[in-house]
C-alpha cells in the first residue's frame, strides 16, 4: 500500500467524497465547520499551518483511494485526527496503513497522543480501536440554536482573566478524572471562556472556542453547584460575540448530570461519542506508538472523587 501526501491532483476525488466523509474533531466541526477540502488544500500549499492531509492509494487502479487528515501545532503534546474518507472504505484493513502513517507522522512532529471523536455506533469506532485508540472518556454534544427562555440574572457570570488561573486548575484537578487529566492536561495559557462565583468560591468555568459557524462550550461545574438551569440560561445571555451562533455544549460522561438543565433550556441532543486517544512512545519525536496500561487495558474513568473548594 502507498500512502503519500495529499497534492492538487486529488482535489476532485476529495471533493467528490466529501459527503462520504467521517468527522473525529467536533471542537473544529461545530465551529468551524467540516473544512475538509481547505483543510486539504492548506496541507498542500501551506504545511506550516499544522494541518496533514493523506492519501492511500489501493493495490490496483480500479481502488478508491482513502484519504484521512490531522491538525497538529508545533510544539502542542496533542494532534487530532480531523476526519477519514469515504466511509465505506473504514471496515477494511488497508485503511490500517493509513492510520498507521499518520501516527508515526504526528509522532514525527513531537505529539505525545492523537485524539479522536467518534460515534460508538460507526465503523470508524472499529477502525480506531483496531489501531490502537482507546476510551478515556465519553461525551454528548448539545446544540442550542436560539437563546431559552426565562429571565437572566445581574452579575453572575464573567469572562475569565489571568488571576482566575489557580481556582479554575483546583476545580479542573478536583473535578476532572485522572485518566482524562492524563491525555488532557489543563492549558498554562490564560483561560478563554466564562467563570461563575459564589460567596467568592469558583463553581463553574466554561470553556469557549469559537469560529463563524458556532461556539464551543465546554463546562466544568462544582457538584455542589443549584439551580443549574438557571445558570446556563445566564451564561448563555452573556456569551460575548455570540450574535446569532449556535451553541455546542459539550457534557463529558463526568458531568453528565448537567444534561437535564441543559435539556431544559430546549437545547438538541446529539449522539454519544467515544473520546478516544492512542499514546506515543515518549515525548521525544518517535516514529511508532506504544501502549501504556492506563489507556490501554483499562475501563474509561467515569467519576472522580470531589474535594471541597472551600468553604461557603
Amino acid at each position: 500500500m502507498n500512502v503519500r501526501h495529499f497534492d492538487w491532483r486529488d482535489l476532485s476525488t476529495l471533493h467528490r467524497l466529501r459527503s462520504q466523509s467521517v468527522y473525529l474533531n467536533g471542537a473544529l466541526l461545530h465551529t468551524r465547520g467540516p473544512l475538509m477540502v481547505p483543510g486539504a488544500l492548506f496541507s498542500f500549499l501551506a504545511p506550516s499551518m499544522g494541518i496533514f492531509t493523506y492519501v492511500l492509494n489501493g493495490e490496483e487502479a480500479s481502488d478508491s483511494p482513502v484519504f484521512g487528515q490531522f491538525i497538529h501545532m508545533m510544539g502542542s503534546p496533542l494532534s487530532h485526527l480531523t476526519f477519514l474518507t469515504p466511509d465505506n472504505a473504514l471496515d477494511s484493513t488497508t485503511v490500517y496503513s493509513l492510520m498507521e502513517h499518520m501516527m508515526a507522522q504526528s509522532g514525527e512532529r513531537g505529539a505525545l497522543r492523537l485524539l479522536a471523536d467518534v460515534d460508538e455506533s460507526s465503523e470508524a469506532f472499529e477502525t480506531l480501536r483496531h489501531s490502537g485508540f482507546a476510551i478515556y472518556s465519553r461525551q454528548r454534544i448539545w446544540q442550542l440554536t436560539g437563546f431559552p427562555d426565562g429571565d437572566s440574572q445581574p452579575g453572575t457570570w464573567r469572562s475569565a482573566i489571568s488571576p482566575d488561573e489557580p481556582p479554575i486548575r483546583s476545580l479542573y484537578n478536583n473535578l476532572v478524572p485522572a485518566l482524562v487529566q492524563q491525555v488532557e492536561p489543563l492549558s498554562t495559557q490564560r483561560p478563554k471562556g466564562m467563570v461563575y462565583y459564589d460567596h467568592g468560591e469558583l463553581i463553574a468555568f466554561v470553556e469557549l472556542k469559537y469560529g463563524h459557524r458556532g461556539i464551543w462550550a465546554q463546562p466544568f461545574v462544582h457538584p455542589d453547584a443549584q439551580d443549574m438551569a438557571q445558570h446556563f440560561i445566564d451564561l448563555l445571555s452573556r456569551v460575548p460575540n455570540r450574535r446569532s451562533r449556535p451553541v455546542y455544549i459539550c457534557v463529558r460522561s463526568y458531568q453528565a448530570w448537567l444534561e437535564t438543565a441543559i435539556e431544559d433550556l430546549g437545547a438538541e441532543a446529539g449522539p454519544r461519542q467515544a473520546v478516544m486517544a492512542k499514546q506515543f512512545v515518549s515525548q521525544q519525536k518517535a516514529s511508532r506508538a506504544f501502549a501504556i496500561p492506563a489507556l490501554e487495558g483499562g475501563q474509561p474513568e467515569i467519576t472522580a472523587p470531589i474535594a471541597r473548594l472551600g468553604n461557603k
